[in-house]
């Protein structure tokens, strides 16, 4: 059997993105191949965008939330200022204007 084939992921941890629908933007902090979400969680989401997609782990600006978000949902943000969350420096060690730089600390899984 063939396996599907997937989108390539357009965006990686660092990258600064912007949620299409809700506007919120935020840093990226792991990719999903497809979604991984429990489907009780998926078929709660009111999009429910396709499944077979990258799904993005995002820190949200301004906010301690977390968020699982589809490619289709995400956009490129171009504000070029930091993201404001506590666990920024979990994942990260610097912000250079346009993404940020990844710390030597392993991720949790």
């Amino acid at each position: 059997m063939i396996a599907p084939i997937h989108p390539p992921a357009r965006f990686r941890p660092g990258q600064l993105v912007q949620h299409k629908r809700y506007g919120y933007r935020g840093v990226v902090v792991a990719v999903d191949a497809i979604c991984k979400a429990p489907r009780e969680w998926y078929e709660s989401n009111p999009t429910q965008p396709d499944r077979s997609q990258p799904w993005y782990h995002v820190l949200v600006d301004g906010a301690p939330n977390t968020t699982y978000a589809a490619q289709t949902s995400l956009e490129k943000d171009t504000a070029g200022t930091p993201v404001a969350h506590p666990l920024i420096d979990a994942f990260f060690s610097a912000f250079d204007g346009e993404e940020y730089v990844r710390n030597d600390r392993p991720w949790p899984e």
